[in-house]
């Protein structure tokens, strides 16, 4: 299983960026998706989650300005950000939580990261 995370890049305060992160390999289903960020020297912190069943979550920094979705196979997420500040300058990572074939439970895998700088 992997997940491939892309569209990050440098943009300035107030505008915007869409990541997206895909997963694939043997997967039976996934259930959630999610995004987080880390910036230098601090924790890595939820930005946004989705269930499977579209149920989504914000962390309050980012609530009214980024919205999280998912394609409608469930496989690809996507982070529409906007209004964005120098506050949000991160490496942002998706997370999925996936049922892989012959696996018996669910677990949790990350994508590489993506580096997103808001900056003048």
């Amino acid at each position: 299983v992997q997940l491939q995370a892309c569209g990050g890049g440098l943009v300035q305060p107030g505008g915007f960026l869409r990541l997206s992160c895909a997963a694939s390999g043997s997967i039976v289903s996934i259930n959630s998706m999610g995004w987080y960020r880390q910036a230098p020297g601090k924790q890595r912190e939820l930005v946004a989650s989705i269930t499977s069943g579209g149920n989504t979550n914000y962390a309050g920094s980012v609530k009214g300005r980024f919205t999280i979705s998912r394609d409608n196979a469930g496989s690809t997420v996507y982070l529409q950000m906007s209004s964005l500040k120098p506050e949000d300058t991160a490496v942002y990572y998706c997370n999925a939580v996936i049922l892989e074939s012959g696996v018996r439970y669910y677990q949790g895998y990350w994508g590489q990261g993506t580096q997103v700088t808001v900056s003048s």
